[in-house]
């Protein structure tokens, strides 16, 4: 197993640019399903509202998880969302835009980004927003490597200077900047510079943070969506790990922890002798605190009713409070 901590952190940035008004979006069934995590302001259509009546309104979309003062739940169709409610749900990429949309939310991606910092993570994302049709300027302080990122990025606009320098962002337009991604090295510059671009402008913040001892301070400050390589890189090698334990039920494809590592989200693909196949999903004995997110059938998402079979060769997501699953299996009560 090979896995690059940079690259990955750049995907998770460029996922999060393209649907700015989200706090963090991970990818599923090889990108054709996305968990969008979203924090309710005044404006959501979701204030106020049931799980139920919001499914209604949006089609093929499934509310998995929400954080209400330190408390997850895996909320039931009666479960009413609040202002300030961490919301996770689960939707089609190609249905991202007109979701949050239907939630009163902006769905079009950033015209414009300025990178703090020229190392991998900043060529990994620059050459992905790039390709997003982004533009991108990039100032970092050694000059024999703006050079290499004018070879490199041509489409790019690099700038020689100290990014840390107050003057040298304003010159640069940090005021009008729409979104921000500080890639310095150093988890304190990252941070700082995230609060004066918020504080300078209204662009989106990005922050990526090495080191995750000081995760619960800096879910306090106001920094935007927060990438940590390590849990990246952790969270792959866990799936790895788990899918090499598996039963010839199923196998793990994709992992990841949610809220503080207090939910899973876990994709399975199924085998044939897996004991949940062939059977409507409102005749299996499922634990409590789980939900089945979504069946992919050969690259279509099908977002599950009770009368809903799944089939050998389907992927599956769960979410759930549970940890520890390695089989498909381990979803039904014994």
């Amino acid at each position: 197993m090979i896995i690059n901590p940079e690259l990955e952190a750049a995907r998770e940035a460029s996922r999060i640019l393209a649907l700015p008004k989200a706090l963090e979006v991970n990818a599923f069934a090889h990108g054709q399903a996305e968990l969008i995590k979203i924090k309710v302001g005044q404006e959501s259509t979701l204030c106020d509202t049931s799980v139920m009546s919001i499914g209604k309104k949006t089609k093929d979309t499934l509310i998995c998880a929400v954080e209400r003062g330190g408390e997850v739940h895996i909320p039931s169709g009666s479960f009413v969302i609040k202002e300030n409610d961490l919301v996770s749900f689960v939707v089609p990429r190609r249905r991202a835009k007109a979701t949050l949309s239907a939630l009163g939310l902006k769905t079009g991606q950033v015209h414009d980004c300025m990178i703090i910092g020229g190392g991998k993570a900043s060529y990994y994302l620059a050459r992905q927003l790039l390709d997003m049709g982004v533009s991108v300027k990039i100032i970092e302080r050694d000059k024999k490597r703006c050079e290499e990122l004018t070879v490199l990025l041509p489409d790019a606009v690099i700038i020689n200077g100290d990014g840390t320098n107050e003057d040298l962002l304003r010159e640069e337009g940090i005021e009008y900047a729409e979104s921000f991604v500080p890639l310095t090295g150093m988890d304190e510059e990252n941070i700082l510079l995230t609060l004066y671009a918020k504080q300078a402008g209204k662009a989106k913040a990005i922050t990526k943070v090495n080191r995750i001892g000081f995760k619960s301070v800096l879910e306090s400050m106001d920094l935007g969506s927060v990438i940590y390589p390590k849990y990246i890189t952790s969270e792959a090698i866990i799936a790895y790990v788990r899918a090499k334990k598996n039963s010839m039920g199923s196998n793990i494809e994709t992992l990841y922890h949610m809220y503080d590592s207090n939910v899973e989200a876990i994709e399975f693909r199924v085998g044939i002798n897996s004991p949940v196949a062939g059977k409507p999903l409102r005749d299996l004995n499922l634990k409590r605190d789980l939900l089945i997110a979504f069946i992919n059938r050969n690259g279509l998402i099908l977002i599950p009713s009770g009368s809903d079979e799944i089939h050998a060769g389907d992927t599956v997501m769960i979410v759930t409070t549970h940890s520890g699953f390695n089989d498909i299996g381990d979803i039904l009560e014994r």
